[in-house]
């Protein structure tokens, strides 16, 4: 028996050999993928009995593990992307997609199409198996303490990858993060961490995946700083900055040390240039925030006509291959093109092109269903924007020596932190893209005027645009989940005082006088809240004389004002802000105009606070701070 089973092993391996001897082949797989999985949860068990839960250093080192075991996925990701577009475009392998160079017209018309119907069956299919919402890194941190489904974010990724192998023109950045956040979460999960160490590890996860992907370890960081943790902080900082900077080593050592982008000629930038970035900024505002509204425009017209999911993207790929058919660089993410940009491979009209085919091409891929991010997408755009930009400059200011290259590098960073929202990761993108400091402050320029545009008029970053459309109420991932539950019905008082708002203002006094309600609330002939006197001015002296003659009405104000039960604490005082009130009455709905209680803005504050702290006290709180429990 064991002489037949030692021949089957030499003959035709190990499954032979179980063969040869009687044994169940799937039992015995089975088996032992069973028992691999009890060891890696023992392993898991066994660090988190040795409390990682509350030692900083050992997260840091969770995250460093973490870092280096994105990092191989994305090299490999990578990879197989480059072997889809040699399959699908036979693009050579010494080259990218996005240089547009080799390619046969037929297929720029076709491939994305096919691309499209096979994303959107794909996607039609995942829909029916898990007929929900794909929760991001972003939503993640800000709503359910960094728990993120790993099925999920594999299934995003598989639709990137699709997507970006068929020419869409969007970026595997958003694959690379998903996943990496993903893989993060649920490593967190299996350990039980707190949910301040959730959000830390997810953090951990997207930092090591911008890190490998651009070879680009501050601006990894800053990414998961300013996207996905919402903020930087001491205890965060060892452990996102160790997980990126293990993200960019291992890259490193599989695929080489250069950034993804480098820029290793001189750059020439004088004092007046400086203004010059700013209004760079300032246009680059403009062409973001119209790309993004593009993408919404592309989607509510797939709904308005009511196109089935499974058809939108190959609408959308037909889009992109029309537009690939005169500009074939806007296919794919654009990191090829990025790189004939900065060669200063392409003419000053061609450039002028360019700039409305991608914008276009983008909007196109994302608002018909190809999935994807605009992260390296925006980077092109901004390229050859600036290197636009910088050409007509020197052509109608001849005498200030503008250096095409350094508007092509404020450019980049501009645009992409006018649309991704994320102006320290631009900044120290460009640093470690160039190591050039006088480069790096004229980004920092642009990228101010840009992101406070943006901010100021628009006011969400492409992700947060995304949540909005979706009736999320976050703008990011500062905006923690207890702020969703914070409503204004958990806040309001119900002891409302209502009188019609022609009541004599003596009546008025009568009723309430001074040292009593605060304020009285005014309905119409039809019991709908018509504004609101505050009784210390019904009771000024100086309208003695006019008294006989004035009724509740003449002193309301804010008729306009009011808050909604469902709204939470956030959009309450903004709206005590703009409203310049003390208190606002709560309305049944926003047709329904019947008031149902009222809120002041100090309790809405004090309530706030509270919550604040109790939940930075449930995040930092350590039970053995002073001793075993």
């Amino acid at each position: 028996m064991l002489d037949r089973s030692w021949r089957g092993v030499r003959a035709n391996g190990l499954t032979a050999a179980l063969t040869a001897v009687g044994v169940d082949r799937t039992r015995t797989w089975r088996d032992l993928s069973f028992g691999l999985r009890v060891r890696w949860r023992a392993l898991l068990l066994g660090f988190h009995r040795r409390h990682v839960r509350n030692n900083e250093i050992a997260l840091t080192a969770l995250g460093i593990v973490i870092g280096a075991a994105i990092s191989i996925g994305v090299v490999v990701l990578r990879q197989i992307l480059q072997w889809v577009h040699q399959a699908t475009f036979l693009l050579p392998p010494d080259r990218l997609l996005s240089e547009g160079v080799g390619l046969s017209w037929w297929r720029v018309l076709v491939v994305p199409c096919v691309g499209g119907l096979v994303v959107g069956v794909a996607t039609l299919v995942i829909r029916r198996l898990r007929p929900r919402e794909v929760v991001d890194a972003i939503e993640a941190n800000a709503l359910y303490g960094g728990k993120m489904s790993l099925i999920d974010s594999a299934n995003l990724t598989l639709l990137t990858l699709l997507s970006g192998g068929f020419g869409a023109s969007v970026g595997l950045e958003a694959a690379y993060t998903q996943l990496g956040a993903g893989f993060a979460s649920n490593v967190g999960e299996v350990l039980r961490l707190r949910r301040h160490d959730m959000r830390t590890l997810v953090g951990c996860g997207a930092a090591a995946a911008i890190a490998a992907a651009f070879n680009a370890p501050l601006a990894g960081a800053f990414y998961a700083f300013e996207l996905v943790i919402g903020a930087y902080s001491a205890p965060v900082l060892a452990p996102v900055t160790a997980a990126a900077l293990a993200g960019t080593f291992t890259a490193r050592q599989m695929g080489g040390s250069q950034p993804i982008f480098f820029v290793s000629e001189s750059i020439s930038i004088g004092g007046w240039d400086y203004p010059l970035f700013g209004l760079l900024g300032v246009a680059a505002a403009g062409i973001g925030i119209l790309t993004m509204l593009c993408v919404t425009w592309i989607e509510r017209g797939f709904r308005r006509n009511a196109i089935p999911v499974w058809l939108r993207p190959v609408i959308g790929g037909i889009g992109v291959g029309l537009v690939a058919f005169f500009w074939p660089e806007v296919l794919g993410s654009g990191h090829g093109g990025i790189e004939m940009v900065i060669a200063n491979n392409f003419a000053p009209l061609a450039l002028i092109l360019l700039v409305p085919a991608k914008a276009l091409a983008s909007a196109f891929s994302v608002g018909s269903g190809f999935r994807g991010g605009l992260f390296s997408s925006s980077l092109f755009l901004g390229s050859i924007f600036g290197a636009a930009s910088g050409a007509f400059l020197a052509l109608v200011l001849p005498g200030l020596g503008i250096d095409r290259l350094a508007y092509t590098v404020v450019g980049m960073g501009t645009m992409a932190a006018a649309i991704i929202g994320a102006p320290v990761t631009m900044i120290l993108l460009t640093l470690e893209m160039t190591a050039n400091f006088y480069v790096t402050v004229g980004v920092t320029v642009g990228v101010i005027v840009a992101s406070m545009i943006v901010r100021s008029t628009f006011g969400y970053s492409f992700a947060t645009w995304r949540f909005h459309l979706r009736g999320v109420p976050i703008r990011g991932a500062q905006d923690v989940g207890w702020i969703r539950d914070l409503t204004v019905r958990k806040m309001m008082r119900r002891d409302i005082h209502t009188v019609s708002e022609n009541l004599p203002l003596a009546e008025l006094r009568a009723q309430f006088p001074l040292g009593g309600t605060n304020r009285v609330f005014l309905l119409d002939a039809k019991g709908d809240y018509a504004g609101m006197v505050v009784t210390a001015d019904a009771h000024n002296p100086d309208l003695d004389e006019r008294l006989a003659n004035l009724r509740a009405a003449d002193l309301r104000q804010a008729e306009t004002q009011f808050l909604l039960p469902h709204q939470n604490v956030r959009a309450a005082l903004d709206r005590f802000v703009s409203a310049e009130v003390e208190a606002l009455p709560v309305l049944a709905s926003a047709t329904d105009r019947k008031a149902i209680g009222f809120v002041t803005e100090a309790y809405a504050l004090r309530r706030y606070n509270q919550e604040l702290e109790q939940a930075r006290g449930d995040e930092f709180a350590d039970p053995t701070l002073f001793g075993p429990v």
